[in-house]
């Protein structure tokens, strides 16, 4: 893969594993509480939806990971698979939660998969997208 979309995705994946600490671990924090524009006590009745929400960026985060560690004609597609879906995840957040949602979560997204298809765009028009039988 080449080097800078490497350096993306792992930059978004790093995101969400930030994102995985705030909600997860920080939530009902002064920080936490700051970071998300919430009141003592509405951090403290979503705590466990934080915890949740939280534990699926863990599961981004580590998707995006996994998928660098991949053969290369694998790695493209999953790279390609979970980026799509923090861009859904910020898509979604942003209309049902706060805009800036998108800011943060799916420009860098977008802009690692853009960079991503630039850089294997001969792998994604060839044979080598499609997955051999053994």
């Amino acid at each position: 893969m080449n080097i800078l979309a490497m350096i993306l995705v792992i930059l978004v994946a790093v995101l969400h594993v930030m994102f995985l600490v705030l909600e997860m671990f920080m939530w009902t924090t002064p920080t936490g509480r700051k970071i998300f524009r919430r009141t003592e006590q509405q951090a403290k009745d979503s705590e466990v939806l934080a915890k949740n929400q939280g534990l699926y960026n863990g599961f981004l985060a580590a998707g995006l990971i996994w998928s660098l560690t991949l053969h290369p004609q694998f790695s493209i597609q999953s790279t390609l698979f979970f980026l799509g879906c923090v861009i859904v995840a910020s898509i979604y957040g942003s209309i049902t939660s706060t805009k800036s949602i998108f800011f943060i979560q799916g420009i860098p997204a977008i802009l690692a998969l853009v960079v991503s298809l630039i850089a294997h765009q001969n792998e994604l028009t060839s044979a080598y997208w499609v997955i051999p039988h053994p």
